[in-house]
């Protein structure tokens, strides 16, 4: 039987105090469960199950119902975030080969979890190369192992669960793993609450018997027609989730005790595989020039018994229909939100948030090792030093000793031709040998990856009579994303132009005292210095670079420029100042985003930031919050 809902203490979910929110979907536990389920009956298959849960009850909960749902003699490992290549790939034993003086290989961790499953924590942090590894030894089903001098290949299959602990949708599972995985489930709408409602049950029994059959149950034409017509439907583009669901809905129907694909099994696998990755809504399709038949009217002689029959013998829709219906059911409800998001950030260059990534040799996460010798800017890799070292000491003692042979002839040689004599048989002096014999192309250093800091650069037009407006909007959008600064490590600053010149008025900071001391009291009115403005910001923005830090340039403008770079008037000469400025920002290659806050979009603003490679955003009338996430969801 499935285990009972209990809270963190160990007391009844009963006496558990019942939270306001609930789920977004009632059916979301039982997908989750079910989920759990089909993975354990085949973890192999399935390959890979994402749960997005923060740490806490709801996901204890169902990993407790997981490990329930695992035969007991199933390996489970657990695949740390920081893990090192040997350790999960095999690799050289170093203190055996230093001891035996030959190489000797080491099992890795998915070669200890053939057959079973393996955690994989913080999955959202994966390092690069450990996803890369991971995707490979989940395609190939064996590891290849082409390191440190040795050669192997060690078959394994197995599944993965990946805990995704991402706080926004930034931090997310690698694309490499997300394409491999069959399931993909999420846990952070439902509450304590929300999960006391137990799910079907299914026992032990039921997952070993549906092993058993699983290898007996058939797919046939028009199960895979309605998977890929519906895969089709929903954007799903890559064929890896297509194969995916049908694997799944083979161990659904093992589940259920069939051995046919079933038109449930195949709406469940469409709900829990190709649903979460739907990029777009399906359209019906309903040609203008037909137009549905009006049912004809009952005649009065028909009998009560046909009338009620008339709405029960509808036509059965087609499989495909059912299933399509069944995973929009399951798309959430704000798919078309989250891919605007997506599609406004895909435009953006750089990572930010915390920065991009930049490599480094002396600070930052450790990112792997390189040739290399060590220096005032390289730090020397002792444990990867010897690991290279290693498989070569049996050859290099070889030729040590020839060395040696060679040495004492050429001594003995010529201590004999200084005396004139044959020589003594004396044993020359010989220099300590070495345990590990390390030479120069052994040396690894270690490389080093950083986050470098982002600061948002608010650039303000201050002139005209809607500058007090803008100005107060521009105070409360840096107010707000000040709030942020502790975790996102931002800094914020700020450029106002007027009149005939731009001014700094707020320095790269993430003080919000000092950023309200700055923009207190901050007059307005006058021209509009456009291109004064932006080679500012190209200024200010080359020296953040200069200190390793990361700018992103946020425009609020209506551009309409009236003031030459020369400090003369005249639209004409302006406008074109402006645009040179703006090309001079394109080569520069920085994020920008220009924020059109006149009444009405104007093609100036939208022309401008076409000229700079910006994202144009046209916000009318846009208060201080509305500014402040549409920053957020561009850079």
């Amino acid at each position: 039987m499935m285990p009972a809902a209990r809270s963190e203490s160990g007391a009844p979910a009963a006496q558990h105090p019942p939270e306001p929110a609930p789920a977004q979907r009632p059916d979301l536990w039982q997908d989750a469960c079910m989920a759990a389920a089909l993975f354990a009956v085949d973890p192999a298959g399935v390959a890979g199950l994402s749960v997005r849960a923060l740490p806490g009850p709801v996901r204890d909960l169902w990993l407790e119902m997981l490990r329930e749902f695992l035969p007991p003699e199933t390996p489970l490992r657990r695949i740390p975030l920081h893990i090192a290549d040997g350790r999960l790939l095999g690799g050289l034993d170093l203190s055996a080969t230093l001891r035996a003086g030959r190489p000797i290989a080491e099992r890795g961790l998915l070669a200890e979890v053939d057959g079973g499953v393996v955690l994989l924590a913080m999955a959202e942090r994966v390092a690069r190369s450990t996803a890369a590894h991971l995707s490979a030894v989940l395609d190939a089903g064996e590891i290849l192992l082409e390191r440190d001098g040795l050669t192997a290949r060690t078959p394994t299959r197995f599944g993965v669960v990946a805990l995704d602990e991402g706080a926004d949708d930034d931090e997310r599972l690698p694309n490499t793993l997300i394409d491999r995985f069959s399931l993909l489930i999420d846990l952070n709408p439902l509450s304590w609450r929300d999960v006391q409602t137990l799910p079907p049950d299914v026992e032990l029994a039921d997952i070993l018997a549906a092993r058993a059959r699983l290898p007996k149950v058939r797919v046939d034409d028009d199960a895979l027609d309605a998977l890929c017509g519906t895969a089709l439907a929903l954007g799903v583009d890559s064929l890896r989730p297509t194969l995916a669901a049908v694997r799944v809905a083979r161990v659904a129907a093992a589940l259920a005790g069939r051995e046919q694909l079933a038109p449930e099994d195949i709406s469940l696998a469409a709900r829990l595989v190709l649903a979460p990755r739907a990029t777009r809504l399906p359209m019906p399709e309903q040609p203008e020039d037909e137009m549905p038949e009006e049912p004809p009217p009952p005649e009065e002689n028909q009998d009560d018994s046909e009338q009620d029959k008339s709405p029960e013998q509808e036509i059965d829709k087609p499989l495909e229909d059912q299933v399509l219906e069944s995973a929009e059911a399951a798309i959430p409800a704000d798919l078309l939100a989250q891919l605007q998001l997506g599609a406004l950030r895909a435009r953006s260059r750089t990572s930010g948030k915390s920065g991009a990534t930049q490599s480094g040799s002396l600070r930052g996460r450790p990112a792997g090792t390189r040739r290399g010798e060590p220096s005032a800017t390289a730090r020397l890799n002792v444990i990867e030093t010897l690991r290279a070292a290693a498989p070569w000491q049996r050859i290099r003692r070889t030729e040590r000793e020839q060395e040696s042979q060679q040495q004492k002839g050429a001594q003995s040689a010529s201590v004999a031709k200084q005396s004139g004599r044959k020589s003594r048989s004396r044993k020359p002096l010989e220099a300590p040998r070495p345990r590990v014999e390390v030479r120069l192309d052994d040396f690894r250093v270690t490389r080093y990856k950083h986050r470098s800091e982002t600061t948002t650069i608010f650039v303000v037009d201050a002139s005209g009579s809607a500058a007090l407006h803008r100005l107060a909007e521009a105070k409360g959008a840096i107010e707000l994303l000040l709030a942020d600064c502790y975790v996102r490590r931002d800094r914020v600053a700020m450029i106002a132009f007027r009149g005939a010149m731009a001014e700094l008025l707020l320095p790269p900071t993430r003080s919000l005292v000092r950023a309200k001391r700055s923009l207190a009291g901050l007059p307005g009115g006058g021209g509009t210095p456009l291109a004064m403005a932006i080679e500012t910001a190209v200024d200010l923005a080359d020296s953040i670079q200069r200190r390793g830090g990361t700018p992103v340039v946020v425009f609020l403008t209506d551009g309409r420029a009236n003031v030459a770079r020369d400090g003369t008037g005249g639209r004409a000469q302006a406008g074109e100042d402006a645009m040179n400025a703006a090309r001079l920002f394109r080569t520069a290659e920085l994020t920008a985003v220009v924020i059109d806050v006149s009444p009405r979009p104007r093609t100036e603003a939208e022309q401008l930031a076409r000229e700079m490679a910006a994202v144009y955003l046209p916000l009318p009338h846009a208060d201080a919050s509305a500014l402040s996430n549409a920053v957020k969801a561009v850079v």
